[in-house]
């Protein structure tokens, strides 16, 4: 039980560490994420017959508001993910276990629907992101959330309280 248990905080500590990286990596290198962005939001890059250019988003106040909601999410994200593992390790022998999963769940949802919808459904669609050769992270965005999905099954597999 203690073994399976300490898996499942492994995944969690993973996508955590994921997440962290994500968020550090925007902080401290905002500018090359920050054209990824600009160009999904503009849709400077998609079909120039599109009819869907109406969508796009020029202003870089908004973008920069968009951008800052994605760096925020995964910060969120990731401090969940953390606080999720504390708990689980703090009920790691207990009959508690699975209760104790709440925060980690939390994170990991939060992060899946980032990619889900943020980035598959909001930029890959609304944006048109698919579109693009250069600035299209649609299969990226499903790497990851085949990752978290994975990660999210895994510990929602309920715990015997005891064996």
């Amino acid at each position: 039980m203690i073994l399976v248990r300490l898996c499942k905080i492994a995944l969690v500590a993973s996508a955590a560490l994921f997440f962290s990286l994500v968020a550090f990596g925007n902080f401290t290198d905002y500018g090359s994420n920050w054209q990824f962005v600009q160009h999904v939001l503009s849709m400077d890059t998609t079909f120039p017959n599109s009819s869907l250019h109406w969508r796009a988003i020029a202003n870089p106040t908004a973008q920069a508001a968009g951008y800052w909601l994605i760096i925020a999410t995964e910060t969120l994200v990731a401090l969940l993910l953390w606080a999720g593992c504390l708990r689980l390790l703090a009920a790691i022998g207990g009959e508690d276990f699975n209760r104790a999963k709440a925060l980690a769940v939390s994170g990991l949802s939060l992060g899946f629907l980032l990619y889900a919808v943020g980035f598959v459904s909001i930029g890959g669609e609304w944006f048109a992101m698919w579109q693009s050769q250069i600035w299209n992270g649609e299969q990226k965005a499903f790497d990851f959330i085949g990752m978290i999905g994975a990660v999210l099954v895994v510990v929602l597999l309920s715990d015997p309280a005891s064996q």
